[in-house]
């Protein structure tokens, strides 16, 4: 097949969205499919920075407020039409519901393009966290009427999928999350970097990787992590990300690491070095960093859904905590704190490969070959 993606985020911008799309566009081509990307360009963007896996379209963009990292797209609907016109692709995937990708339905739209779409972001959780919370309805009703322009929308858990259709979406259909369990792995711990954090051997790291900003909810992490530091003074908590908040959260605890934006192998190290993970989200469509510190061997207290109630089942990996109960997730957080102190160096080794079996059938391989038979059905439809 020709697939063309459109997507407004792409790394090296960090967020779920933009490392999901990568990684299916990568498994596409490595099936042998032809694989146009269409995306903003990035700021001081150099030729060499691109992926020659794909053919690349970078259009206009700008800067995304308050997230001057991130970008999206402007409409580009007419410059889509003549080039899909000249070179059809069979099938389009639309990973994002901004100006870009909304223009870019219409253009599949008017060429009689099948074009599926993934839903990945709640935007409208979003916009109460940023002081806008009565346009929630608005932005909802939007996305709904975006996804249902397209032949069909992509979600990572049956949760979801049930919750969409009773919101009177259309064509739901699930496609699971992948994890590289190569790169993010337990041998990757690294006891170097956990002395850079001030940390004896047996002291607890406990670590959040995301987006430091309002929507996720990070005062609850910093609360759970006080009630532990009460019972063991000498753990540590780092954040790994970058965002709105962190200048405000770093001031205010000047005891907590907060180490930047991490990538690749640094990313995975910084996983593997740490205890314990705390997710205290609750505006996620999914949650790959759940995934990614399980297979790290690092265990997880989250809420419970996305990827913690899909993969999150074996108590010794974690623990899932009832919706917005507060209380409950400093509870769990201090009860597998305590768990993991008392364990020995042995039992600490064992706990880690066997946190990571809770993701060991998620291979990325896998989820691309589903991806790809979804888009071939979509493309086979609208042919007959």
């Amino acid at each position: 097949m020709r697939v063309a993606i459109v997507t407004e985020t792409w790394p090296p911008e960090i967020n779920g969205v933009a490392l999901t799309v990568q990684s299916l566009a990568r498994g596409l081509a490595a099936l042998g499919h032809t694989v146009e990307l269409v995306r903003p360009a990035q700021t001081r963007e150099e030729p060499e920075q691109s992926d020659p896996t794909f053919e690349q379209v970078l259009l206009p963009g700008a800067s995304l407020p308050r997230y001057p990292g991130l970008r999206f797209g402007l409409p580009a609907r007419h410059a889509l039409q003549r080039r899909w016109s000249a070179r059809r692709p069979d099938v389009l995937y639309i990973a994002t519901e901004g100006p870009l990708g909304l223009t870019a339905l219409g253009a599949g739209r008017r060429l009689g393009i099948p074009a599926c779409t993934g839903f990945h972001t709640r935007f409208d959780d979003f916009a109460r966290h940023y002081g806008v919370g009565f346009l929630t309805p608005i932005v909802f009703a939007y996305l709904r009427r975006f996804h249902n322009r397209a032949s069909a929308t992509l979600v990572p858990t049956t949760e979801l999928v049930a919750f969409l259709r009773a919101q009177h979406f259309t064509n739901v259909q699930m496609l699971r999350r992948g994890v590289d369990g190569e790169l993010f792995h337990p041998d990757r711990r690294d006891e170097a970097l956990r002395c850079e954090w001030g940390l004896l051997p047996n002291d607890l790291a406990v670590i959040h990787v995301g987006r430091i900003a309002p929507e996720k909810n990070l005062e609850l992490a910093i609360d759970a992590f006080r009630a532990i530091k009460s019972a063991q003074p000498t753990a540590r908590m780092v954040f790994v990300g970058d965002g709105p908040s962190r200048a405000a959260l770093a001031g205010q605890n000047p005891d907590i690491v907060f180490t930047g934006a991490k990538r690749g192998d640094d990313l995975a190290r910084h996983y593997a070095s740490a205890d314990l993970f705390l997710f205290p989200s609750l505006t996620e469509t999914f949650g790959n960093v759940t995934l990614e510190a399980l297979a790290s061997g690092v265990r997880v207290v989250a809420f419970d859904y996305g990827a913690a109630r899909a993969h999150l089942n074996d108590p010794h990996a974690g623990s899932r905590v009832a919706m917005a109960d507060h209380q409950a997730f400093v509870v769990a957080a201090l009860a597998m704190a305590t768990n993991i102190a008392q364990e020995s160096a042995d039992m600490k080794r064992v706990s880690r490969s066997s946190t990571r079996d809770a993701v060991a059938d998620l291979d990325s391989a896998g989820v691309a070959a589903h991806f790809a038979d979804l888009l071939a059905d979509l493309s086979l439809r609208r042919a007959a």
